[in-house]
């Protein structure tokens, strides 16, 4: 098992300093555990073993019958093709994609290198953001790319934290982006053969009709944990709990009969 640190220091709104945030990635083919996925946040305060795979109530055979999956494998075997991709820094493309988050999230603010005490501003735990990738791979970068480039008011009202009552002690925004590509991997069941779920076997028809549906999914999901973040007015040390309650919502969404697009979730409307 590969215990992987995403850190989350100062910035994006102000972490507290020395703070940090761990997960810890599960190896294909483990079944589902109640410390699958665990946060840290502060020196010792373990706050994320709610993180853990909480599956949909459902039976194995519920998810096969409800989709074929033989129509959307290709779509599948694409985006875990993406998710096994790690961040390499040494890999012209990957460092292009850095600079390019940087020229979204600060526009008006030259970034003086890849390894520079500026990236603490978007809520990385140090000066070298490519550590805290290892989490949640390349494929979080470019979910964070597709938010900025796709819905740009959203992503800095969130990066910049624009809207609603504040805590002193909000959740910085990197480290939350990367949390939420790893949750979302882990919920759906993406790394698995075949979803064994009712919420990852629903998920596919959406990734067959279109194929950014697991970036759409992203920015909807950051969305909306940040509107329960509001709604429930918390503080850095909730942020376990904000993201247990983000997922169940999502969950939610995802299984109405009704929605036939990513589009028709209610939590999509938090977009803009």
């Amino acid at each position: 098992m590969e215990d992987t640190t995403v850190g989350g220091g100062g910035g994006g709104g102000g972490g507290g300093g020395g703070s940090f945030v761990a997960v810890r990635k599960i190896p294909h083919g483990e079944p589902c555990h109640s410390n699958s996925a665990e946060v840290v946040a502060g020196s010792a305060a373990w706050l994320g073993k709610g993180l853990s795979c909480v599956c949909v109530q459902k039976r194995d055979s519920d998810a096969s019958t409800f989709f074929d999956l033989t129509l959307a494998q290709e779509c599948l075997e694409k985006l875990q093709r993406r998710i096994d991709v790690p961040y390499d820094s040494s890999i012209t493309e990957h460092q292009n994609a850095l600079r390019a988050l940087w020229n979204a999230a600060f526009p008006e603010e030259e970034l003086r290198g890849l390894i520079s005490e500026q990236w603490k501003e978007m809520g990385w735990q140090g000066k070298d953001p490519s550590t805290d990738f290892r989490g949640g791979g390349f494929i979080s970068l470019e979910n964070f790319l597709y938010f900025s480039r796709n819905f740009p008011k959203s992503f800095q009202d969130l990066l910049l934290k624009r809207e609603g009552d504040r805590s002193v002690w909000e959740y910085p925004f990197a480290v939350a982006g990367v949390n939420i590509t790893f949750m979302l991997i882990q919920m759906l069941d993406l790394e698995a053969v075949k979803p064994l779920t009712l919420v990852g076997a629903t998920f596919l028809k959406f990734l067959e009709e279109n194929e950014s549906a697991f970036d759409l999914l992203y920015c909807i999901t950051f969305m909306l944990m940040d509107h329960q973040w509001l709604s429930m007015r918390a503080s850095y040390m909730d942020f376990n709990t904000v993201m247990k309650s983000t997922r169940n919502q999502l969950e939610k969404e995802l299984v109405v009969e009704d929605i036939t697009h990513l589009e028709d979730l209610p939590s999509y409307k938090l977009l803009s």
